[in-house]
């Protein structure tokens, strides 16, 4: 029976460790609540970061998940630049902070999210390199595009997916030159596959953006600790005076391995292993948002998403399982964009070689359609662009496993929701 003399300690405090906070007080929980966060600032929701607040649409303060007074008014013990440097399982301990302050638990939840890939290449430690997953990050790229922006700069970024993407579009609404240079032979490749990601391609490249498929970046070429140029693997160079590595993360599993945790294989993407109810190998132990790698019955494989829907709806089912009071953790994966006046919703799961066609319902040329992706007939994935309020029949298509006819599916005049057997 939970009451007020336990304690429950929070890891992380990006969007899952703050709303995981959140549902605690919010299902009546009276106890300790620890939110240990390895930052400085209040803990914030990280899609702004690459959209609005990029682009100067959006305010700082509009970040984050609360206001800085909400913690204290709901009694939450808040550690704001403070790193866990170890769990001790026997004593139900967590170290944190220079100076090793501990923290006992009756519960812990490990939500440290994931860092940027680096790039191994010479050249990574000059000035204008960067990464996009801070606030601290974001506030120091936007003045560089903007810089860019009037200088006719060059940016050169190493990937084609969702943060580099993001970053070309506001660095062309800031008027900067943008060369993109990506492995694959299409943005996206890995999450939308030749057919939708050459979609993107093509947005990209009628607003100026340059792309370099098939290629890796070899080398950043600098002068007195400044970028000047940008070598590919085929010997060929390009302007560049700053560079962005947008080439995927990484989950931030050091802590729960050093603390024996059992952690998922890299093909499976990595991660803290965590049952439907989002616990780890330890019962007292849990994990939710970009750090866990969890079964997900629907499309029967261990995945480890790193979107902002999964860190929203993770934190809660962590802090309800914590409590007793789980309903499992088996939502479709979602996600969205904005680049240029193209919008965008995914829901669902279907990477390349899992499906046999990709069915589209209206005007892929105009930008204005709803793609399927479809293996033996039932729909696996389903991505709206510029078209809205579908996101929950398309996911209740999905769940359904229903066998679908292709010429009912791409017909617009066939409503999404009478195709749910």
């Amino acid at each position: 029976m939970v009451d007020a003399d336990q304690t429950f300690v929070i890891v992380g405090g990006g969007l899952a460790g703050a709303k995981a906070a959140e549902t605690l007080r919010a299902e009546g929980f009276t106890g300790r609540v620890i939110l240990i966060c390895d930052e400085r600032d209040h803990p914030y929701e990280r899609p702004p970061l690459s959209k609005g607040y990029l682009l100067g649409k959006e305010e700082r303060d509009s970040v984050f998940v609360h206001e800085p007074a909400w913690y204290a008014q709901h009694d939450i013990e808040l550690h704001l630049g403070q790193t866990v440097v170890g769990i001790d399982r026997v004593a139900k301990t967590v170290h944190y902070g220079d100076d090793g302050t501990r923290a006992g638990y009756d519960k812990l939840l490990i939500a440290t999210g994931a860092e940027p890939r680096r790039l191994d290449v010479p050249g990574t430690g000059l000035a204008g390199v960067h990464h996009l997953r801070r606030l601290a990050h974001a506030e120091r790229l936007k003045g560089v595009l903007a810089s860019l922006g009037r200088d006719n700069g060059h940016l050169v970024i190493a990937g084609a997916g969702w943060i580099g993407l993001e970053v070309a579009a506001a660095a062309r609404e800031y008027g900067a030159e943008v060369t993109v240079v990506e492995p694959g032979p299409t943005p996206l490749h890995g999450v939308l596959g030749p057919e939708l990601g050459s979609v993107f391609a093509e947005l990209h490249e009628a607003h100026g953006v340059r792309f370099r498929f098939g290629v890796r970046l070899a080398e950043i070429v600098g002068q007195d600790g400044m970028v000047l140029a940008a070598r590919t693997d085929d010997g060929e160079e390009h302007p560049a005076h700053d560079v962005l590595a947008a080439i995927g993360a990484a989950p931030r599993t050091a802590l729960a391995q050093a603390a024996g945790l059992e952690i998922a294989d890299p093909e499976h993407g990595g991660g803290i292993v965590v049952d439907a109810d989002l616990r780890t190998s330890d019962p007292d132990i849990y994990a939710a948002g970009d750090v866990a790698s969890f079964h997900h019955a629907l499309f029967d494989t261990r995945l480890r998403v790193e979107h902002w829907a999964n860190a929203l709806n993770g934190g809660p089912a962590a802090a309800r399982a914590m409590l007793g009071r789980s309903l499992g953790h088996d939502r479709v994966p979602y996600f969205f964009t904005d680049q240029y006046d193209l919008g965008m919703e995914y829901s669902g799961w279907a990477p390349p070689g899992s499906y046999d066609q990709v069915v589209i319902r209206g005007d892929a040329a105009k930008r204005e359609f709803i793609a399927f992706w479809v293996k033996d007939g039932r729909v696996l994935a389903g991505m709206n662009v510029n078209v809205w309020d579908v996101t929950e029949p398309i996911q209740r298509l999905i769940r359904s496993q229903a066998r679908v006819e292709t010429e009912a599916l791409a017909d617009p005049h066939v409503p999404l929701e009478s195709l749910v057997a």
